[in-house]
């Protein structure tokens, strides 16, 4: 289960949203820190919920961060706890949250370019990202996975080099294709940088094998070894390659939406009964109905796809 915390974010990366931003939810809309951890529980106990990752916009920016990764730590059966987040303010708190009971994290870095940095995300924050992946690899929070999003004519350069500094560091890289997830709906496909393209690059410098497919299961990531070694890069290729039939995942919005798909252009209210006294149960029935309709796949590649209204910051990674 994918957890939104809040909608905010402190970058303005250029396949998310413009530059001045959005107009973020209001206060009272977001689910409060004893509301998301009721919902988890819900998920967890009565619903199968084994891994839970907490996404944003930047989920650090959200204050009871380490308290709601606390309390979702002392959940019988335990799940996974994982966190999404662009690295910056990691520095400080890496070991905090270890300390809470995250257990790893994906941090997101497109560039090693100071200048593409500032043109992508539009901010001058590059070290703060490269300390914060330091910084949770020091606190254990491993393994550590980077998450790269390469865009024509900006970074589509850069499959080579990001994968040695990732190999150097002794992170996991994994190369995700451009979605239409923006909040401009600007995305087109014949701008996106293919995972086709992706690998053909790694392999002018790489030797790439497929790892074993029995081994990925539901993971969105197909996955190479590299030169032989235990050292993996994997690819995500929601778009050329769709792994619907395989997708295990839901996704509680911070406003408490459930989205039975990242691209469903539907969602089930969560907040209004949990805030109108349902029981448990109740919510879970909630719940169950909203995963029972899901479709068989997102429908990027056929003619009459229509992209979400919500932008990737809104529905949480």
């Amino acid at each position: 289960m994918r957890v939104s915390l809040t909608d905010r974010c402190n970058l303005r990366c250029a396949y998310c949203m413009p530059p001045e931003g959005l107009d973020w939810l209001p206060t009272p809309e977001l689910l409060t820190d004893d509301e998301l951890v009721r919902l988890i529980t819900v998920a967890v106990e009565r619903l199968g919920i084994r891994e839970v990752r907490f996404t944003g916009g930047e989920p650090l920016l959200r204050r009871g961060l380490a308290g709601i990764i606390e309390r979702t730590a002392r959940l019988r059966p335990r799940p996974e706890i994982s966190l999404t987040t662009n690295g910056i303010g990691l520095a400080r708190t890496a070991t905090s949250l270890r300390a809470a009971g995250l257990d790893r994290i994906n941090v997101s870095l497109d560039t090693l370019r100071p200048e593409t940095f500032r043109k992508l995300a539009r901010r001058d924050r590059l070290p703060d990202v490269l300390d914060g992946l330091a910084a949770a690899a020091t606190a254990g929070l491993t393994p550590v996975k980077v998450n790269a999003v390469l865009m024509r004519d900006l970074n589509d350069d850069e499959a080579v080099p990001l994968l040695r500094y990732c190999l150097e560091h002794d992170y996991e890289l994994r190369f995700i294709e451009q979605m239409p997830l923006d909040a401009q709906h600007g995305w087109r496909r014949a701008e996106m940088v293919t995972a086709d393209e992706i690998l053909a690059a790694l392999r002018t410098v790489f030797v790439l094998t497929a790892d074993d497919p029995a081994q990925r299961g539901s993971a969105p990531a197909e996955r190479f070894l590299v030169d032989g070694s235990p050292h993996t890069v994997g690819v995500i290729a929601s778009v050329t390659k769709p792994f619907c039939g395989t997708c295990d995942r839901v996704r509680l919005t911070a406003d408490g939406q459930v989205r039975n798909c990242l691209f469903a252009r539907t969602e089930s209210d969560l907040r209004g009964p949990l805030r109108a006294g349902a029981s448990d149960a109740e919510l879970a029935d909630v719940w169950r109905r909203a995963v029972a309709v899901k479709l068989p796949g997102h429908g990027i590649n056929d003619p009459a796809f229509l992209q979400p209204d919500r932008p990737m910051s809104a529905i949480g990674g």
